[in-house]
């Protein structure tokens, strides 16, 4: 099913108020597995609204308005759809002993104009209002379906919560079930590449890819009747994508990359230690951001200057004066020093030219990474692109991601 959301409101128009309704009902649509493809706001305006209405109907078979219920002359979107589905105005008699009943407990006047409120398409499945007097309705017609909606946020979604989405589970909904894959090391457009055919072949499940900081997430989402077979669905394709690019899938929904390798290094009752100069402290920053850090993480130095990497961290004078900081030989005895200076069963340095100007002849971006066991010190050389910030992020990102793969092969 398709559905198109059709807001009437000059209000909205001018900008006086914002299109919440829109959000909400979306939202809510997505959740049962109903496909919203267009939002139309239109002004309180009938031949315009007719318009509107003509190109959702050649396009939709669900359209859902918000707005236009109440009783001034400019409310007219139960007199239009009834004109445009063939169907008269009815009173709901239900309806008007309420509004009734409102106005005589208030002690106002009711106005004849508020009459207007109780009149719903005839034949029209009644949605009650419980926080406000117009009703909504539900009109089945030249094969579609048409919702009507006050426009009140504070009497619309209560009335969408209390009874259309019941109606709509209950005859026209499918189970969606999403799932976001996690990667790293790879970038958007290399990832694309690689899985361009399984893309291109989507109906469903679908596969969206998005970038993030230093990261690229999929989400896979699968539609059908039957919850288990969405779920076999997902499992299909996930299998499909981890033969391609499998190496660089790290996580699943909302998890960190830091967090999964902190949670391996707990798991196989590793400690760690970080020699960090480009990253200034940012490493063992993001390590204990969690509880219990303190069994993962023996301690840390920043190394900034050459001094302190000399006086702190034991690299030789000699080897900053031939080699330079940003080099495979500092980084590796830095993590090889402050892995036997603290104690830790992995150490782990970071060095490089965080930007924006060159350092040592090195361009900006230029990274160098050291891990040490108590067998073998390895160093690795990256190239980065982006802003200090995102440089730095990126750095340490990848000595997590270093940290993980090494665990994983352990």
């Amino acid at each position: 099913m398709n559905a198109e959301l059709i807001a009437v409101g000059s209000e909205l128009l001018l900008g006086q108020i914002a299109n919440t309704n829109a959000q909400f009902i979306s939202e809510q649509l997505a959740a049962l597995g109903i496909n919203v493809y267009f939002h139309t706001v239109v002004g309180d305006n009938p031949e315009r609204l007719k318009m509107a209405v003509n190109q959702a109907e050649s396009r939709a078979d669900l359209i859902i308005f918000t707005g236009g219920l109440g009783p001034t002359k400019d409310d007219l979107t139960k007199e239009t759809i009834a004109e445009m589905v063939g169907k008269p105005l009815v009173y709901d008699q239900d309806a008007l002993d309420s509004i009734m009943a409102y106005f005589k407990k208030t002690g106002r006047e009711m106005t004849e104009n508020n009459r207007k409120q109780a009149l719903v398409i005839e034949g029209s499945h009644i949605l009650k209002n419980r926080h406000g007097m117009a009703p909504g309705m539900v009109t089945k017609a030249k094969g579609r379906i048409y919702i009507l909606l006050p426009g009140p946020p504070s009497e619309m979604r209560p009335m969408y919560t209390d009874f259309v989405n019941p109606y709509l589970s209950k005859h026209y909904s499918e189970h969606i079930v999403s799932k976001v894959l996690r990667f790293f090391g790879i970038g958007e457009s290399a990832l694309e590449t690689k899985i361009i055919d399984l893309i291109e072949q989507q109906t469903n499940p679908t596969i969206a890819p998005l970038a993030k900081e230093s990261e690229v997430t999929l989400r896979l989402t699968a539609k059908h009747r039957s919850k288990e077979e969405a779920e076999r669905m997902i499992s299909e394709t996930e299998a499909l994508i981890n033969k391609r690019v499998g190496q660089y899938l790290y996580g699943y929904g909302e998890t960190q990359l830091h967090e999964v390798a902190f949670n391996l290094l707990k798991k196989h009752n590793q400690t760690i230690s970080a020699a960090e100069s480009l990253t200034g402290g940012l490493f063992s920053q993001m390590i204990t951001d969690f509880p219990g850090a303190s069994s993962v993480l023996n301690g840390s130095v920043v190394c900034y200057t050459n001094r302190v990497k000399e006086t702190q961290v034991n690299v030789p004078g000699s080897l900053l004066e031939t080699d330079g900081a940003v080099s495979e030989a500092c980084a590796e005895v830095m993590a090889k020093n402050i892995r036997n200076l603290c104690g830790s069963d992995l150490g782990i340095s970071f060095t490089g030219v965080a930007g924006p100007g060159q350092s040592e002849g090195n361009e900006a971006g230029t990274v160098y990474i050291g891990l040490a066991d108590q067998n073998q010190v390895k160093s690795f050389k990256y190239q980065f692109s982006g802003t200090r910030a995102a440089v730095r992020t990126k750095t340490a990102k990848t000595g997590f991601d270093l940290i993980r793969r090494y665990l994983l092969n352990k």
